[in-house]
């Protein structure tokens, strides 16, 4: 049931004998009242007796048995009610069931799903890609390519090869699923868009396209899939329970025994923990990379600004075309607050981890929040004591560039109107405005630091998920196209990846980083929110192989070896009665 989070046995009237299974949306009587549930099991013998209620009423169909037990099994993995894995993976509106299917027809497939085996392939120079990804057997197949590249060149090419049916491809947005369905429909293939088209991709017979909750897409058996740019946020849900998109269709494919083939111009690093990537020649690559170029700030007067000279200039040179479109970026939320040294510009970092660091109340006194690495407020590198906060707010960024590059400047945040933004020269936003602007000829990083100093051990991977982002919208280095990152730490990994166009220069480092610190995908990590984080956190401080700490004031942070010590302990340790919030595979630690 979705409110209560509970199992109860009902029998099943003769009258809806032949449209319920387990999946089923029903209706029960309980308490006097109707409510909705799913069937979760069937053929149950109820306690000697025992008569159940019957059933009130049938509401269609819900997911196939095999999502079903993926909902079991991501209740488990992410500590939350299996009614919320059932309602995501159930359609918008009342499916009714077509009965059983035909005697001898295998619903999973369709007839003619494949192409004969003479049919030039349409996949172009993705062929020795998709023949690397799929020689690693069950083990999901990781596909590094540049952003400029053509990701759907891989699908077209997999889907060449199993046919349509039971295919199941990822877009990190609605407006690049749409492009997708739109591309393969074009193509000739049957295309089932989620969720609009739910009855289609449950009749196992079209190729399903959707964004993060059509990884629950009701196909009977998974025969392959492919998640485009994998390591994009928009597949994690943020809302408890906190599931991954990505994890759920690399286990729908263990358990189909389908190939799984996840493509990102920078793959995170617990994605090529167990394989090394599959990629493309080094000439190749950085042909797909834009001009990343850095602008060192080391030793400019914090005093000046966030506009450097060498900015300033590309802007100018950009605007100065009738058509030339920059788009700067500036995160003014939920990122630390930068210190930097008065005296010689340097930024206040961690010495153990290299996150940001933060003042604390005690004076005289530095704390990571990143680590929680304590050192004496002093400049590492001048030893001076005088430190200076670094910010100031997008709103304010926006009316200083229109002033400096005399033309109207547009703000583009989260809350801005979709519109915003269309047809303007210079945008100036949060990360959001890649996301809303279709392309430029510049993306300028204002200051990147504070993406790369966050207090999140995964600060480095998400700055590199932005860059590769800002340069899909410039296009490539043949093109024109130019990344800009204003920075005081020049040499860091993430910005000489991308500046090289070599991915490989942070995943090194990064591995080698969360190996000492035992961080993902070297353990498994949970945080516990709200008022009964206190009770909660002192069961789980009892279970062998658990370590519990307290991160803040109403924050409490779990650590294990992997995954199954603490999804069990999460499992076995009763729940109290006041609110809490579990979130599994926290970012923002």
């Amino acid at each position: 049931m979705p409110a209560i989070h509970r199992r109860f046995d009902y029998s099943v009237p003769s009258a809806l004998e032949q449209q319920i299974r387990v999946g089923s949306r029903v209706r029960i009587e309980l308490h006097g009242r109707r409510v909705a549930a799913w069937v979760v099991e069937d053929d149950v013998l109820p306690a000697d007796g025992v008569s159940p209620k019957p059933l009130a009423s049938s509401s269609g169909q819900g997911p196939p048995p095999a999502v079903v037990s993926m909902a079991e099994w991501a209740a488990w993995r992410w500590a939350g009610p299996m009614s919320s894995f059932l309602g995501t993976s159930s359609p918008i509106r009342v499916v009714r069931d077509p009965g059983p299917p035909a005697a001898g027809r295998d619903r999973s497939r369709g007839a003619g799903e494949g192409p004969p085996p003479a049919t030039p392939s349409p996949g172009g120079g993705s062929v020795d890609i998709v023949d690397a990804a799929l020689a690693g057997g069950s083990l999901p197949a990781t596909v590094r390519l540049a952003p400029a590249l053509d990701a759907m060149l891989v699908v077209l090419e997999l889907v060449h090869r199993t046919g349509p049916a039971g295919v199941l491809v990822l877009a990190p947005s609605h407006t690049r699923a749409a492009q997708a369905a739109d591309r393969l429909r074009a193509s000739g293939l049957p295309v089932a868009l989620m969720p609009d088209r739910w009855e289609e991709a449950a009749s196992g017979r079209s190729l399903v396209v959707g964004t993060r909750a059509a990884a629950w897409a009701p196909v009977p058996r998974l025969r392959a899939a492919v998640v485009m740019d994998a390591h994009d946020e928009a597949y994690r849900e943020e809302r408890s329970p906190t599931w991954s998109a990505v994890d759920v269709v690399i286990e729908r494919g263990r358990r189909d025994g389908a190939a799984v083939v996840l493509v990102s111009p920078c793959p995170p690093v617990s994605l090529i923990g167990t394989r090394p990537p599959v990629t493309t020649s080094r000439a190749l690559e950085r042909r797909g990379w834009p001009t990343v170029e850095i602008v060192d700030r080391t030793h400019d007067d914090p005093r000046t600004g966030l506009f450097s000279e060498r900015m300033a200039r590309l802007l100018h040179s950009v605007l100065a075309r009738s058509d030339g479109r920059v788009v700067c970026i500036l995160n003014r939320t939920g990122r630390t607050r930068l210190l930097a040294c008065t005296r010689c510009g340097a930024l206040a970092r961690c010495d153990r981890c290299g996150g940001a660091v933060a003042q604390l109340e005690a004076a005289g006194a530095l704390r990571c929040r990143r680590c929680d690495e304590t050192r004496p407020a002093v400049c590492a590198e001048c030893d001076s004591t005088r430190l200076k906060s670094l910010r100031i707010g997008v709103t304010r960024a926006t009316e200083e560039l229109s002033a400096l590059a005399g033309v109207e400047a547009v703000e583009i945040t989260s809350g801005s109107d979709p519109a915003a933004g269309a047809g303007a020269r210079l945008v100036v936003g949060t990360e959001a405005a890649l996301h809303r602007v279709p392309s430029a000829d510049a993306v300028i990083f204002l200051d990147i630091d504070q993406h790369l100093l966050a207090p999140r051990f995964g600060a480095g991977e998400e700055t590199f998920g932005l860059l590769a982002r800002a340069s899909r919208l410039v296009g490539t280095r043949d093109r024109g196209g130019r990344v800009v990152a204003q920075t005081r730490i020049p040499d860091h990994e993430v910005l000489q990846a991308a500046a090289r166009a070599d991915p490989a220069l942070l995943a090194v480092p990064e591995l080698a980083l969360r190996r000492t610190l035992g961080l993902p995908p070297f353990g498994a990590l949970a945080v516990l929110r709200g008022p009964g984080g206190v009770t909660f956190a002192e069961g789980m401080r009892a279970v062998p192989g658990m370590a519990v700490s307290l991160a803040d004031a109403d924050r409490w942070l779990l650590r294990a070896s992997d995954h199954r010590t603490l999804c069990d302990a999460l499992a076995d340790v009763p729940r109290p009665a006041g609110r809490l919030r579990i979130e599994v595979d926290p970012t923002d630690v």
